[in-house]
């Protein structure tokens, strides 16, 4: 064993058999086993071979937690009875880590530690550490070995190593697994398995040519209204859909027919249920005891306490683990903007200003940069996203230039300005046309995804297609147009599952989608059309080779407000095979529609909205527009051609 592998190694609290807690508290203290120092310095990098409850192959497990102010714990269970004098736990260092060993035991055996606290009340807690839990109204934790799994991904693992996902495309698709497809019978309430869910996600993100699937809810949470988005198990994936090597199922087949993996991850938050973190050993470790501080009214959660060493441990060996244990290729960080910021949805009073008198969370802002620095340091290809909805700067900036260090951060703005514009009837889009084209403008400032999330259909807010003006069939040609936009638009896809085949009613976690619509033309036709940008998306290297500045990004016209049409193009180092778009916001034809272009060149049609195979009209243009020598919006050439009603059209050159 090497210097490094010794630092990061389990602790040797958890023997497999022999002597008894004075010898595992003899083994903790001797100055050579450093995990225990490293967790209370908040540098275990893997922290959960320290912690929680471990398998061992003679049936023994191994029980460890932390409650530095607890009086008295034991670890009660499905192994003796819930007897809360059978299995005592022994304190093992003067910072609160309490351990012990259980003879006979067995797989999936439901447990809790039993707290007595300082002033003599009596908590039972689920295992901050559990790799497995109950499944709810159930709270209590699992005993499980998550080892032993075989994984198959070699040459995916490898070959992300050497990626730059700034210069590759990333299509992704947001999902959450109980509501995406659901069995009829009404059994776990029609829940598909990770295993299930495997074997039905590989082919549709294969057919549409997604490269990653970024997963709502897996880390264990109580309330199924939350979404995933309230979490009491962040080391065990939600037993609603299996176990964890189910899971480890999923991604590994994710994985052989190449596509990525991101999970939501929640650090701003958890939530306040009796058996979580929140005053764990009967006094506030994870969360900060002023509740100024320590809590979100809006939210009615818990904010964890980014200053404790033992609590940044936790959440940065969360990440190390979910990546480490379930090779997963992504976090999105959920709610990044309420963690910078010590007034985020508060009102005078309710908060509490930093060191310097500002509202800058500067704990937070150094977990950041630790994270991702550890993270991403640790593992190339590795990416971290954000989801920040201010402009804080730098976001994507290198840790060592002041920068938080994400991978990637979600364009909040172009979203909402998308969403916006687009729900306007057409007549007023006129007044309205720079909201379109504002995120160019600080386009280069982040390495952004451009989203279209859950976020955005739910709560009254419409689905994506119902946002959309006029009669159902403008509907679908005005969503048409909007995607094509956000195809050639700088920055890497996000669609939220069902918007590509034009969900009608709003998502619901209650439901599956409602895939009966694929029976439906304008369904049908949306479907094959998101198919085909995702394709073009993939063939031509100029749509994301150069998506965080104007390399590769010319406006061609976009400030024709009075007829509401953009036009640009996106280019890639070799200067062959440029894309150019044209798109009309409108249920006008413009004909002899003029345009300058940046060459004399043949200009090639590749799609056009308004075909019939997508839903469309069948009105459509040229095939194929030669240039000609004519000054035009300030450039020496230009094309001529009559632009259907809401029709965007790809042109290659």
């Amino acid at each position: 064993m090497d210097k490094k592998e010794h630092l990061l190694c389990p602790l040797a609290v958890i023997p497999s058999g022999k002597g008894d807690d004075a010898r595992i508290m003899n083994r903790i203290t001797k100055s050579k086993e450093m995990p225990v120092y490293l967790f209370h310095q908040g540098t275990n990098a893997h922290a959960w071979e320290l912690l929680g409850a471990h398998r061992q192959l003679n049936g023994k497990t191994s029980f460890c937690t932390w409650a530095p102010h607890a009086a008295a714990v034991s670890v009660v269970g499905d192994f003796n009875g819930w007897d809360a004098e059978a299995h005592p736990m022994t304190r093992l260092n003067d910072q609160g880590l309490w351990g012990v060993t259980v003879e006979e035991t067995h797989d999936y055996d439901c447990y809790k530690y039993r707290i007595i606290t300082g002033d003599g009340r009596t908590l039972y807690k689920a295992d901050p550490f559990a790799n497995s839990a109950e499944l709810r109204p159930g709270n209590a934790s699992k005993t499980t070995d998550i080892s032993g799994f075989k994984w198959t991904d070699e040459v995916w693992m490898k070959e992300r190593e050497g990626k730059d996902y700034n210069q590759e495309p990333v299509a992704i698709y947001e999902c959450h697994i109980g509501s995406w497809m659901r069995h009829p019978r009404p059994e776990e309430q029609g829940f598909y398995n990770y295993r299930e869910f495997a074997d039905r996600i590989v082919e549709y993100l294969k057919e549409m040519k997604y490269t990653h699937v970024e997963l709502m809810g897996i880390a264990e949470y109580p309330f199924d209204g939350s979404w995933g988005y309230q979490v009491t198990g962040y080391y065990a994936p939600t037993s609603r859909y299996g176990e964890p090597k189910d899971f480890m199922y999923l991604i590994n087949k994710l994985h052989k027919h190449k596509i990525g993996v991101i999970l939501d991850w929640v650090p701003a938050h958890f939530a306040t249920d009796a058996h979580g973190l929140g005053r764990f050993d009967g006094e506030c470790i994870f969360e900060d005891p002023d509740p100024r501080k320590g809590e979100h009214p809006d939210w009615g959660t818990k904010i964890f306490n980014y200053g404790k060493n033992e609590v940044k441990n936790f959440l940065i060996a969360n990440a190390l683990f979910w990546i480490k244990e379930y090779h997963i290729d992504g976090i999105r960080v959920d709610a990044v903007a309420s963690m910078l910021y010590l007034d985020y949805g508060k009102k005078e009073g309710q908060w509490v200003p930093n060191k310097y008198g500002g509202n800058k969370n500067l704990e937070a802002i150094e977990f950041f940069k630790h994270l991702n620095s550890v993270v991403r340091g640790t593992y190339p290809g590795f990416m971290t996203i954000a989801e920040e909805s201010t402009a804080w700067p730098k976001v994507t900036g290198n840790v060592e230039e002041g920068g938080l260090g994400f991978s990637f951060k979600w364009n909040m703005g172009w979203m909402h300005d998308f969403c916006e514009y687009m729900k306007l009837d057409p007549y007023f889009r006129k007044d309205n046309h720079y909201a379109m084209t504002f995120a160019m403008s600080y386009n280069d400032s982040e390495n952004y995804i451009l989203p279209l999330s859950h976020d955005e259909v739910v709560h009254l807010k419409c689905s994506m297609v119902n946002k959309m003006p006029g009669y159902k069939a403008d509907k679908y040609a005005n969503l048409r147009c909007g995607y094509a936009y956000m195809l050639g638009h700088a920055g890497k896809k996000l669609l939220f599952m069902g918007q590509d085949f034009g969900q009608e009613r709003e998502w619901s976690e209650e439901r599956e989608l409602d895939w009966f619509l694929l029976q439906e033309d304008l369904n049908k036709g949306l479907h094959e059309y998101v198919k085909e940008l995702l394709k073009l998306y993939h063939k031509y290297s100029c749509l994301y080779e150069f998506d965080d500045s104007w390399k590769g990004f010319e406006w061609l016209n976009c400030d024709d407000k009075d007829r509401s049409t953009y036009s640009f193009y996106r280019r890639n180092s070799s200067g062959k095979n440029n894309l150019m778009f044209i798109i009309n916001m409108t249920p006008i034809k413009w004909e002899n529609y003029k345009l300058g272009v940046p060459a004399k060149k043949k200009y090639k049609l590749l799609l056009c909205s308004t075909e019939e195979r997508f839903g469309g009209t069948g009105e459509t243009v040229p095939k194929e527009i030669m240039a000609e020598a004519e000054n035009c919006d300030y450039r020496d050439y230009c094309i001529t051609l009559d632009l259907p009603p809401y029709a965007a059209t790809v042109f290659v050159f």
